[in-house]
């Protein structure tokens, strides 16, 4: 059954986010556990400990500590939609959040889609305005099993290898650090 969603939780960034991770649109499970990527059978959170070497954070404050001290920002490309569930696939009208305002507050310069759908999206109804490609990253939703655990972790490898780079050209670009 389609319903309109409006998303429930403010971006996830702070003054060092360097890349942007985007999902699509909140499932049902995140917005009832209150967070991003809040199915239990979800493989985000596990991936994104495995790529920087941390434990599988549990909490809220622990999951947005894992991003912020790696660099990382984290939103969704929605703001409104009608969805089924969960289904990417049924999502009709949607509306995005303001991602070229978060893009001109932050030194974000990297875009990242968890799936591509989200991808799709971004680069349908946000790309026209900043102008910043993404790329997509496989899906870490239990209905996308058909990415074994190691590919993800290979895959999101790229958001470690980007955010480090990008910490890395800071400190050059300022002259930090020498």
């Amino acid at each position: 059954m389609r319903e309109v969603v409006q998303h429930p939780f403010s971006p996830i960034v702070g003054p060092d986010s360097h890349v942007l991770i985007l999902g699509t649109m909140a499932s049902p499970k995140s917005r009832e556990n209150g967070f991003y990527y809040g199915h239990p059978q979800n493989q985000f959170w596990p991936a994104l400990a495995a790529v920087f070497g941390q434990p599988v954070p549990r909490t809220p404050e622990a999951r947005e500590a894992l991003l912020l001290s790696n660099g990382l920002a984290l939103w969704d490309v929605l703001m409104r939609c009608e969805i089924d569930g969960a289904a990417d696939a049924s999502i009709r009208n949607p509306v995005p959040n303001d991602i070229p305002a978060l893009l001109r507050t932050y030194p974000i310069h990297r875009v990242f889609t968890t799936g591509q759908t989200a991808a799709r999206l971004y680069r349908r109804l946000v790309e026209p305005q900043t102008h910043l490609p993404c790329t997509a990253l496989p899906s870490p939703s239990p209905a996308n099993r058909r990415v074994p655990f190691d590919a993800l972790v290979e895959a999101y490898a790229a958001l470690r290898d980007t955010a480090h780079t990008s910490v890395e050209q800071g400190f050059r670009r300022h002259g930090w650090g020498k």
